[in-house]
This record gives structure tokens, sequence and C-alpha cells, in this order.
């Protein structure tokens, strides 16, 4: 009794290794069970033997990685400033767009986005006004603690 990989064995490791990605998260595995999907839907069409099959694996799985290393992730870079360590948001200033009160904080806007959002609720250290410039001094949790610029 001979073992023959069939389309569907190609297609069923394909699929198990891109969900292996899910537990992996290396974003290069994907890339080989994307490679064994091709094989299999290539058997579809044509008769391959294992070696034909195993070659054109490895082949499309290389290509796949390249095509991602090289061409995709460098696209995908988050350009915004979302993530940036707590230090680099110290000093960063932005407008009153809701004053503080007794029972509610105030809310500043930023142009560009700080730490994944361009709004954040603020305590200030003194009086502001709607639409004065503001810098942050502190972070305090989830709210800014900012001084009027003068």
């Amino acid at each position: 009794m001979e073992f023959e990989l069939v389309y569907w064995h190609w297609l069923v490791l394909g699929i198990a290794l891109m969900l292996v990605e899910i537990f992996i998260p290396s974003f290069t595995i994907f890339w080989f069970g994307l490679g064994a999907l091709v094989v299999g839907l290539l058997s579809v069409a044509i008769d391959m033997n294992f070696t034909a099959q195993v070659i054109v694996w490895a082949i499309a799985s290389v290509i796949f990685t390249i095509l991602w290393f090289k061409f995709l992730k460098p696209k995908m870079v988050d350009k915004t400033t979302a993530g940036i360590a707590r230090e680099a948001a110290i000093g960063e200033s932005g407008q009153v767009v809701k004053v503080p009160t007794e029972g509610s904080r105030g809310v500043v806007r930023f142009t560009t986005p700080l730490l994944g959002d361009d709004e954040w609720d603020f305590i200030s250290e003194g009086d502001v006004a709607l639409g004065d410039r503001v810098h942050i001094k502190d972070i305090s949790g989830n709210t800014l603690i900012v001084v009027k610029l003068s």
C-alpha cells in the first residue's frame, strides 16, 4: 500500500499552518500555509508527483514570504504617533475643546494622535478657557495633567 499526497492533503496542511499562526504570531508560517494551498489548487488542475509538489510548495512559500517582508510589510508601518512612550508625550501641546468643571474633566485636542487618540481628558493646574493652548506636564492613568501655555 503506497501513500500518495492528493490535493486535499495540501489544502488541509495549508489551513492547519495558517491556523498555527494564531498561536505563533510571527506571520511567517502563514506564508507556508498559503504555499500549501497553492499546491493543493494546482494539484486539482495538474497531476504532479510528490517531488514536484514539494518543489512548488517551497517556491510558492518563499515567494510569498519575500513579497510580504519586502513589499507589503513596509507599507503597513504605523505613521501616527500612536504608541509613543509616555516620556515622548510629555511636553506635547494641544487646544482646550472642553473646559473642566466641578463634576467633569476638560478635554484637550491634539493636531496629531497622541498615544492613539487625538482627544484626551485633562486636569489643569490652573484656570484654562476654551481655545487655550496647553502642554502636557504629566500623565495620570488615562488623564493628562496640563499647564496653560503663556
